[in-house]
């Protein structure tokens, strides 16, 4: 069954649990309904607005004790230069207690500052922020609170933990308002794609930052379908391999009448040996299943005319095929467990009562299991709406989400998946 009343919803909340239901097996296109709940709660507590961001960074410490959050004081508008949000942590150990880690002035509503914990075990975080007139990144560690600069912004790390790729966020601004930050404006604004910028691998250990990828590189690269002379360049979106050899990146271009077009390419570590996995110009949400292939939503794939969820080989042309075509979203946000025979994902709002869903999905049964209907008033909507995008504890036991759901603005919810087969 599915909580959808209002005064069903305010009873759950009072006690600290949203009106959740384990409510949706999907098989076949088919709802199983069920009576029982999974435990969830609300695990951020008043003194503004709290949410994380993208569903591709890790949020738990390695003991799952301490879950990374943003906090703000308004919403729906855009972040100005001059506007500062905390970031923090949950101890989930404490009453879900804040833990002030530090301030951010280079952040967006979607992916927040890039606050992550750094892989490789270690209990240090970093995140970004603005520093004059460039962009930085900030290192911590939680245990000692010492504290250090690199002079570059960070977006995706190595599963090593000493490296990373980034962007030019000025330009990402400029092209995808939402994604880049305020404050600094794109030094190459009147190019459609420069030679001087575009992906960047950072050391985490020197902060050197070399780049190796050009936005003219991508432009010229393969065959970049209605590519106007208006077109402007740029790429963001990055996320590296799980053996860290390669990385994942979209390469976007503008159009004249508004919107873009998108390739998924994937690249080594130093920018060599270029793979265009999805030409068409029609890519989105993505994970790495390990090594050697990647899920990503395409469109005008293996006779789907629409958006689906496609399974390809890191290499062009490297498409095997559709998964739970009609059963998982085609919208949502991958994370992959369980041996990859499960795969993690959410919706965005949907119908009458605009009820975003995270779900499990098992690969092999063909079967969805909702974890839950989380309610996103309309005016969480555009640049500044608050997509659910489910992260996973690194014992796979729980799930963490950003909603607004229960009527206090966008704060994180907890959701015990243990006990689901």
């Amino acid at each position: 069954m599915s909580i959808s009343s209002r005064t069903s919803r305010r009873n759950f909340l009072s006690t600290g649990l949203a009106g959740i239901s384990l409510g949706g097996v999907v098989a076949s296109g088919q709802v199983e309904s069920r009576s029982q709940f999974l435990p969830t709660r609300m695990i951020t507590q008043g003194n503004g607005f709290h949410w994380f961001g993208y569903y591709d960074k890790l949020q738990f410490s390695p003991d799952n004790r301490f879950v990374l959050c943003n906090r703000v004081r308004f919403e729906h508008r855009s972040p100005t230069a001059e506007d500062e949000i905390e970031v923090g942590m949950i101890d989930l150990n404490d009453k879900d207690r804040w833990i002030p880690l530090g301030r951010s002035v280079a952040w967006n509503w979607q992916q927040g500052c890039m606050l992550q914990w750094i892989p490789g075990g270690q209990f240090k975080v970093i995140w970004n922020d603005r520093e004059g007139d460039r962009f930085v990144s900030h290192i911590l560690d939680v245990n000692t609170n010492e504290k250090r600069t690199i002079p570059t912004p960070i977006y995706a790390l190595s599963p090593n933990g000493r490296e990373g790729v980034s962007c030019d966020f000025a330009r990402v601004a400029d092209c995808r308002p939402g994604y880049g930050y305020a404050g600094i404006r794109d030094a190459y604004f009147e190019q459609m794609a420069p030679r001087e910028t575009g992906i960047t691998r950072v050391s985490l250990e020197t902060g050197a930052a070399q780049l190796i990828i050009s936005h003219r590189t991508l432009a010229e690269t393969g065959e970049v379908i209605r590519n106007a002379p208006t077109s402007k360049h740029h790429a963001y979106h990055l996320l590296c391999s799980p053996d860290g050899k390669r990385f994942i990146l979209l390469h976007r271009w503008t159009q004249p009448e508004g919107g873009h077009l998108t390739r998924l390419i994937t690249a080594a570590m130093d920018g060599t040996d270029l793979r265009i996995v999805i030409p068409n110009g029609y890519a989105s949400h993505f994970i790495w299943r390990d090594a050697n292939h990647i899920l990503s939503q395409a469109k005008d794939w293996l006779g789907v005319s629409d958006w689906g969820n496609f399974l390809f080989e890191d290499k062009a042309g490297g498409i095997i095929g559709e998964l739970g075509h009609g059963v998982l979203d085609r919208g949502g946000h991958f994370t992959y467990l369980r041996n990859n025979e499960w795969i993690l994902s959410d919706t965005y709002p949907k119908g009458a009562d605009r009820f975003q869903i995270p779900h499990l999905y098992h690969i092999k049964s063909n079967r969805r299991i909702d974890l839950g209907h989380f309610h996103s008033p309309p005016e969480y909507k555009g640049e500044w709406r608050v997509d659910t995008h489910p992260r996973l504890s690194r014992d796979e036991r729980f799930v963490c989400i950003d909603s607004p759901h229960g009527g206090r603005g966008r704060q994180l919810y907890l959701i015990d998946i243990s006990g689901v087969s």
